[in-house]
């Protein structure tokens, strides 16, 4: 019988071709390893690996297995995840993984919008960064992700096994604190000279990865200095407050610190940065509450 931990050990070796350090990365000694890829192996009834050459080879039927083990790790992890598709069929609970910066600010509005057109039951929100989010989704934990998108920035759902709708607007807005005068602390002026610093996303931030895909090569025209890095907006929120920087922020986070003078546009509109506001579900039916849900949430 197939030991699914087999696969692992497979994917290792194939990725290394080193027997020895293939059994570091998965803290075994070299005789276990080798052991437990000998077993493989038989259970297959032909060799996966070419052991005559250093590194070694994968075999043709190697090469082969290869696109077949990846096949069946991604099937298995998403087993637990379709078994409670099964079993919440008749389920009320909506299970939705928001981004931070949109958990705060525009899910609890909208949710009091839909809730004039349908009943909503009872809702659990993961709220965490983006990559995070579409991992949930993946592995069909959760069955809608709400997020920020760009067209310029696609991510793991923007792909044909899922459906996403467009249910709001908002825009990334270079902020800065204002100086005793009123005029931004921080300026992004490329023929200045001066170095900018900025308030930078992680690269696990779904915003991060939209200024980096849409700006990126914009800001190589300014000289700049990372000041500070994190997940949350809300975190680079409180960092430009405190004068530290500038930081794209969703005008949906500060519209209030904008009309009340305490954070101010360091940079001409051609800075900003338009967003999509999208909610992201798998293709396959979903349970009558979410299908009612996603239904009222498209407009349909």
């Amino acid at each position: 019988m197939l030991n699914f931990v087999w696969l692992d050990d497979f994917r290792t070796l194939a990725a290394t071709g080193n027997f020895s350090r293939a059994a570091e990365e998965r803290h075994m000694t070299q005789p276990a390893f080798s052991r437990r890829i000998r077993a493989l192996e038989e259970w297959l009834g032909a060799d996966l690996f070419d052991r005559t050459t250093q590194p070694a080879k994968l075999t043709e039927v190697g090469e082969w297995f290869r696109g077949v083990a990846d096949e069946l790790i991604v099937r298995v992890a998403r087993v637990p995840g379709e078994a409670r598709i099964v079993a919440e069929a008749s389920s009320v609970t909506l299970r939705i993984a928001a981004t931070h910066a949109l958990s705060f600010t525009f899910l609890p509005r909208w949710l009091r919008s839909l809730e004039s057109r349908i009943t909503l039951g009872p809702v659990q929100l993961v709220s965490d960064v983006l990559q995070r989010c579409e991992a949930l989704m993946l592995q069909s934990k959760v069955q809608f992700v709400l997020s920020h998108a760009h067209p310029q920035a696609q991510g793991a759902l923007d792909v044909d096994t899922y459906l996403s709708v467009q249910i709001g607007k908002d825009t990334l807005i270079p902020v800065s604190s204002p100086n005793d005068k009123g005029k931004p602390l921080h300026h992004l002026a490329p023929q200045s000279g001066s170095i900018v610093p900025v308030l930078q996303y992680t690269t696990e931030s779904g915003l991060g990865r939209i200024v980096r895909a849409v700006v990126g090569r914009q800001l190589e025209s300014v000289p700049i200095r990372v000041a500070f890095t994190a997940h949350l907006a809300s975190v680079l929120r409180t960092m430009a407050l405190d004068g530290r920087g500038i930081a794209w922020l969703p005008e949906t986070l500060v519209e209030e610190d904008i009309t009340a003078g305490r954070l101010i546009a360091a940079a001409g509109d051609d800075w900003n940065i338009p967003l999509e506001i999208r909610l992201y579900r798998d293709q396959s039916p979903a349970a009558s509450a979410a299908e009612a849900f996603w239904s009222t949430a498209a407009g349909r």
